[in-house]
């Protein structure tokens, strides 16, 4: 494989591919700087014309992630409909397709000790996804009574931490022979006992 050193057409990207592949193999602290250049085709001097190190490349990993975790949260919401129950639901079905498609992405945005403040664009960025979270929890809570209600981001923590756990004990690899249920089944259950215990479940949305 020969080197190009520092002229690729867009090393940046092709940096962060490289890595994406890297991560979802070996983790986000099991390769080098030097094994994500060879990967990319170049030299292992020429990433560090856009990068100070690893973690600032699983930084934009974890930010590219993020966009399109935001993206595909915002779709899959669709503005709460046909409603709001509805939408909730596909929002958390979104949650699993993401962390199975993009499992480097995933990895790099939740799993890597990289803060979502680390900067400004990725704070950013975080903050789009997790909107879209909190409205669809505050849009499927508006009618419960205000002093049983839980705070908007209390609610969506709650599902994600529930999401979060199925995809990495249920979701990826050979874990997921664990469950005779599939990960939708899982978390479709666990929503809706979580909503029963609000008293939102039997309710026409």
């Amino acid at each position: 494989m020969s080197k190009r050193g520092y002229h690729h057409g867009n090393l940046r990207q092709a940096l962060v591919e490289a890595t994406l592949s890297l991560i979802a193999e070996k983790g986000p602290t099991g390769f080098t700087m030097a094994e994500a250049a060879k990967l990319a085709d170049v030299s292992a001097a020429a990433p560090y014309r856009h990068f100070t190190g690893r973690e600032e490349l699983i930084a934009e990993v974890a930010l590219q992630g993020y966009e399109l975790f935001g993206e595909l949260l915002e779709y899959a919401y669709d503005d709460g409909r046909p409603s709001v129950l509805t939408a909730f639901e596909a929002v958390g079905r979104a949650y699993l397709a993401f962390a199975r498609k993009h499992p480097g992405h995933y990895i790099a945005m939740f799993e890597s000790g990289v803060a979502p403040g680390q900067t400004p664009e990725l704070a950013k960025a975080a903050a789009r996804a997790n909107a879209v979270l909190i409205r669809a929890a505050e849009a499927l809570s508006a009618r419960i009574p205000p002093e049983r209600r839980p705070p908007p981001a209390m609610f969506s923590a709650h599902i994600t931490a529930l999401s979060h756990g199925i995809v990495e004990l249920y979701a990826r690899g050979k874990p997921g022979a664990r469950s005779p249920f599939t990960p939708e089944e899982l978390l479709e259950a666990g929503i809706g006992i979580y909503l029963r215990g609000l008293g939102l479940i039997e309710r026409d949305f």
